[in-house]
């Protein structure tokens, strides 16, 4: 097993701990808490390659220590940790949405430091919409956990073709057309449509039409896949119903969801996320999260 060491200076605001802690509690895809509290453990599936990865994330003061093992692309894994912990966003300008919005300024003094962060990949984001597809949240987690355990490789997500191989050879069999739905996303992530970079370099509504041409995948998924998935920075989540809600509560009833996020420009999806994770903490819904 080869082993890479990279460093990421992170422009911005940063917290390693505040997106441990809110990386635990997420059950789409938690990790498992550890005893090593100023550094985060991942185990996900390579992009470049379909490879498992482990991966140890460190911050000493505005730079992350990346270091990544697996036999596969260890740069492009590096990388792709980067990009799913949005240490790769240049956040400078992040407390200045704080300053236009005090909403938003709120939300920032109680989550200081904290940057979006969710799935491994798009792909893993787009399986997880599958799965929880009129599914309650922990039967969603238990489907994972069991794809993970029968067809994954050393704790990583199922690669797309080791999924193909057992939908094709009837050796996976889910709820309603899940199982279908499942396919369609593994071929998609096959060809290379769910593939962080190539999401982030497409313009929103194109990525938007390419993701809702894959079967199962509806305007709220594409959403998920867009912002949680490849960790877009500026995306408007058009489809989640939480959303309108807590802009209903917080900015008053007749404040809609476009007249509010103009201020949040160039931030919108981390924004978005920001309020959510706060209505979360208010209705202590926090450990039955989704996405």
């Amino acid at each position: 097993m080869e082993r890479y060491e990279t460093t990421v200076d992170v422009a911005g605001p940063w917290s390693l701990r505040t997106g441990k802690r809110f990386w635990e509690e997420f059950a789409p895809a938690a990790i498992a808490a550890d005893d090593e509290p100023d550094a985060l453990h991942a185990r996900f599936l390579g992009e470049r390659d379909w490879t498992a990865v482990s991966a140890r994330i460190v911050q000493q003061g505005a730079t992350a220590g990346i270091e990544v093992s697996g036999g596969g692309d260890l740069v492009a894994a590096a990388e792709q940790v980067a990009r799913f912990l949005s240490l790769d966003v240049d956040a400078t300008a992040w407390p200045e949405v704080g300053e236009r919005d005090p909403v938003i300024a709120s939300a920032q003094r109680s989550l200081p430091g904290y940057r979006p962060c969710g799935f491994h990949s798009p792909y893993e984001a787009a399986a997880w919409c599958v799965l929880s597809q009129r599914s309650r949240i922990p039967e969603a987690a238990r489907l994972r956990r069991q794809l993970i355990a029968e067809f994954g490789h050393e704790g990583a997500f199922p690669a797309p073709g080791d999924l193909i191989r057992a939908i094709e050879n009837e050796s996976i069999s889910l709820p309603g057309r899940k199982t279908e739905y499942l396919a369609a996303v593994a071929v998609a992530a096959f060809e290379g449509l769910l593939d962080g970079a190539y999401l982030r370099a497409l313009p929103e509504e194109q990525a938007r039409r390419e993701l809702l041409s894959v079967k199962g995948i509806g305007p709220f998924a594409a959403d998920l896949v867009l912002i949680r998935g490849a960790n877009t920075q500026d995306i408007l989540p058009l489809a989640e119903r939480r959303l309108h809600a807590e802009i209903a509560y917080l900015y008053g009833p007749d404040v809609t969801l476009a007249d509010a996020s103009e201020a949040w420009r160039p931030f919108r999806s981390w924004a978005a996320v920001h309020l959510r994770a706060l209505g979360e903490h208010r209705t202590g819904e926090m450990s039955r999260r989704d996405p």
